[in-house]
């Protein structure tokens, strides 16, 4: 792609809207990096943003309820954003609870065409994990929001039914099924999912994430531990990485906060290492002195960028074979797979790569290759202005007037 092709885009005014969850996410990095990325290319962003670490109180969630239900607030600033910068596109991310569905009306209502990037699973359960108990669930799909308030899939029966009375209204009213004119998901699993609640087949794109790729990259095998990077929670297979390491007695060091399950720092064995949470920065230090990655999600994993920034560094991924991640590698050829929750075949996918250099190169090369190839920033921007183009085509038809 020459350097005149990048310059042929229309330079874009657009407004770029989330509400940022109490703890950041994947959301919130792709948020940021889209933000940049126009930013960097000459395209005019106007940024709205909530933040749900402002809701502490019993009053404020009681609030935010109200508002995850219809914000007129937000409608109105929206619809005042609008008339005061004239967006060519508006693009959001997460809705609730403060931004909420009133403000895609907004956009309707002044003819501004809207991109959701859905990635989470928040249109389709209320909790946006489809995970209950530790095991995927999928009982809310299809207008069966109840089942959360049923199986207090929050832990907390007061909020659970606050969850799918969320989803609920949302669902009937239509307003987002009617007031958004392309979906954007990272992986197919995400749009059969979304099909299978309701939502128009026709108007869901595929956009693979971006991740953070290095010009250039080490040829594995360097490291000399199993590395793990992300979040510290139930969801996210800790406990089976845990037991993998018990059995291998290979090295392992994981990075990410460890406060929200203590217990876990205390189960280790020996050869497990909490390392903290690592900025941005620090990653490209800790993939390259690692041998392998692992990932081993035990819920419908929307994309995992982790991946996708090992595979740029050359590191050789094993992830759970489940959700969005046997989309961003292929097994046997770009990474490994293993069945969730099974300790057993994780520590031998493990063995295998850290006993087998010429494995680990094969896995590192191919990676590598497609992760150039796939989830570069420059391929998503390519891609995000196509689909900027066919929302402000759909726009201007009939049936969107």
């Amino acid at each position: 792609m020459t350097v005149n092709q990048k310059s042929s885009h229309r330079r874009w005014k657009v407004l770029q809207a989330h509400n940022y969850h109490a703890v950041r996410g994947g959301m919130e990095v792709m948020f940021e990096h889209i933000v940049e990325m126009l930013r960097s290319r000459q395209h005019e962003v106007v940024v709205m943003k909530r933040d749900n670490n402002r809701i502490t109180t019993f009053r404020d969630k009681l609030s935010a309820f109200r508002q995850a239900l219809y914000s007129h607030s937000a409608r109105a600033e929206m619809a005042a954003t609008i008339r005061s910068t004239a967006p060519d596109i508006a693009h959001f991310h997460n809705l609730y609870p403060l931004l909420s569905p009133s403000v895609l009306e907004a956009c309707r209502e002044l003819d501004v065409p809207t991109v959701l990037r859905c990635g989470d699973y928040k249109l389709t359960c209320p909790t946006a994990q489809h995970l209950r108990n530790g095991i995927p669930c999928e009982a809310c799909l299809e207008g069966k929001e109840y089942w959360c308030a049923l199986n207090n899939c929050k832990g907390n029966l007061l909020a659970s039914t606050a969850y799918a009375i969320r989803n609920m209204t949302a669902r009937r009213s239509g307003r987002i099924r009617n007031n958004v004119t392309v979906y954007i998901v990272p992986t197919r699993f995400i749009k059969q999912q979304l099909i299978r609640g309701g939502y128009p087949g026709e108007r869901i794109e595929v956009l693979p994430n971006m991740a953070t790729i290095p010009a250039e990259a080490p040829s594995p095998p360097a490291g000399n531990y199993v590395a793990y990077v992300g979040r510290i929670s139930p969801e996210k297979g800790i406990e089976t990485l845990l037991e993998a390491a018990r059995a291998t007695g290979l090295p392992v060091r994981i990075a990410g906060d460890p406060s929200p399950m203590p217990q876990l720092v205390r189960s280790a064995p020996d050869n497990v290492e909490f390392v903290g949470r690592l900025g941005q920065h620090e990653l490209p230090a800790f993939y390259s002195a690692a041998r392998v990655l692992v990932v081993p999600s035990v819920w419908f994993e929307v994309f995992g960028i982790v991946c996708a920034e090992a595979m740029g560094h050359r590191l050789p991924v094993i992830a759970s074979r489940i959700g969005g991640l046997p989309e961003v590698l292929d097994d046997g050829v770009t990474g490994l797979l293993f069945e969730p929750g099974s300790s057993e075949e994780l520590a031998e996918k493990i063995e295998l790569v850290w006993n087998d250099d010429a494995l680990c190169q094969r896995l590192g090369d191919a990676g590598r290759k497609r992760a150039v190839g796939q989830f570069s920033t420059e391929i998503y921007y390519e891609r995000l202005m196509d689909l900027y183009n066919r929302a402000l085509e759909m726009n201007r038809r009939p049936e969107h007037a």
